[in-house]
C-alpha cells in the first residue's frame, strides 16, 4: 500500500505527528512495535492534563485519539530496511509486507545503555531513575545518590540539590570532576565518591544501600543513574542523513532532515532533554513540515 507518510515509532513524537497528519486528511502508516522505552516507568510527569500517567495509559489514550481518524492506520510491526525510490520510501517489516510513502517521518527515540552494576535493574523505574524533572519530586528530600561516568555529573548534583541536600555523588570509578568542582560541591556537605559502585541493595524495587568496590556501604532510598544515551534509528547507513552532535538526526526547525523527505522527531532528533512534552511538540512540529511540503509538491 502507498501512503503520504510513513511515521517509524509509536511515542508521544509519533504519535502527535500521526494525530496532525491525520487531521489534515493525510494516509498515514504509523508504525509501532509495542517497545516503548518509558515502559519500566511507573509514572510520566510534566505532561499538563496528563502528569503522574502511566505510560501504558497513555498510549491507550493517545491511540483512542489518533485513531479516530480514518487516514491513519496502525501497523503492529517492526521495520527493518528504509530504501528511497522514484516516489519516496519503500519501508519494508519484520512481517515481510512492503509498503510505500511518500515522506518518511523517524520517530523511533533512543535507547539507554547503563553501567553493569548488579541490582540497578531491579530498582530502576521504582528507586532509582535517570531524569530529576520527571521524578525528582517524588524523592525529595531523601537520601539520595547519584551515579554517573560523565562531567555532566556535576551539573546534575547542583541541580538535584533544589529537591534533596542529603546527595551523594559517586562516579563510579572514573575521575570526571576537577578539585574545584569537589570543593564546591563539599562546601554544600555534598559527599563525593569516585571509586565504582559494587551493587544496589533493595527489596521490591526499592533501593536500600549502595555498596562501593571496597565493600563500604552507605544507607540510600533512591538516586539517579545516566545512562549513556544512543538513538534506536538504525537507517543512517541506507538513508544517509546527517546526525547532530549527541548523535540524534540533524533537523532544521520543522524536523527536516538533510535528505529530501525524510523527517525526525522526538528524541531521536534531539536526544534531550528527554521528556514526552518536547517529544510530542517535535512530532507536530515535524507534521506541520510535512503537511506543508506534501501541499507545495501537490500545487507545483
Amino acid at each position: 500500500m502507498s501512503y503520504d507518510c510513513a511515521i517509524i515509532g509509536g511515542g508521544p513524537a509519533g504519535l502527535n505527528a500521526a494525530l496532525v497528519l491525520g487531521r489534515a486528511r493525510r494516509s498515514v502508516a504509523l508504525f509501532d512495535n509495542s517497545q516503548p522505552r518509558n515502559a519500566v516507568t511507573h509514572a510520566s510527569h510534566g505532561f499538563i492534563t496528563r502528569d503522574g500517567v502511566t505510560p501504558a495509559e497513555f498510549r491507550r489514550i493517545a491511540y483512542e485519539e489518533v485513531l479516530r481518524y480514518p487516514s491513519v492506520e496502525r501497523l503492529p510491526w517492526e521495520v527493518t530496511e528504509i530504501r528511497r525510490t522514484d516516489n519516496g520510501f519503500a519501508v519494508a517489516t519484520a512481517a515481510g509486507k512492503p509498503f510505500e510513502a511518500r515522506k518518511l517521518l523517524i520517530a523511533t527515540g533512543l535507547r539507554e545503555v547503563f553501567p553493569d552494576i548488579p541490582g540497578l535493574r531491579e530498582c530502576y523505574g521504582t528507586s532509582l531513575f535517570n531524569c530529576p524533572y520527571c521524578d525528582g519530586w517524588e524523592l525529595r528530600d531523601q537520601p539520595l545518590i547519584v551515579v554517573s561516568e560523565s562531567s555532566g555529573v556535576f551539573h546534575m548534583a547542583k541541580l538535584l540539590y533544589t529537591w534533596s541536600k542529603d546527595l551523594v555523588i559517586c562516579t563510579n570509578g572514573h575521575a570526571v570532576l576537577d578539585a574545584d568542582q569537589i570543593q564546591l560541591l563539599k562546601s554544600r556537605n555534598i559527599e563525593v565518591v569516585e571509586q565504582a559502585v559494587a551493587k544496589f541493595i533493595g527489596h521490591e524495587g526499592k533501593l536500600r544501600q549502595v555498596e562501593f568496590a571496597d565493600g563500604t556501604r552507605i544507607e540510600r532510598t533512591g538516586g539517579f543513574v545516566t545512562p549513556e544515551w544512543k538513538p534506536k534509528a538504525a537507517f543512517q547507513e541506507s538513508l544517509g542523513y546527517e546526525v547532530n552532535e549527541l548523535g540524534g538526526i540533524a533537523t532544521n526547525e520543522w524536523g527536516k532532515s538533510t535528505v529530501p523527505g525524510v523527517y525526525a522527531a522526538g528524541d531521536a532528533a534531539y536526544v534531550m532533554p528527554s521528556q514526552l512534552i518536547y517529544a510530542a511538540a517535535g512530532g507536530s512540529k515535524a507534521a506541520i513540515g510535512i503537511n506543508m511540503e506534501l501541499t507545495e509538491e501537490e500545487f507545483a
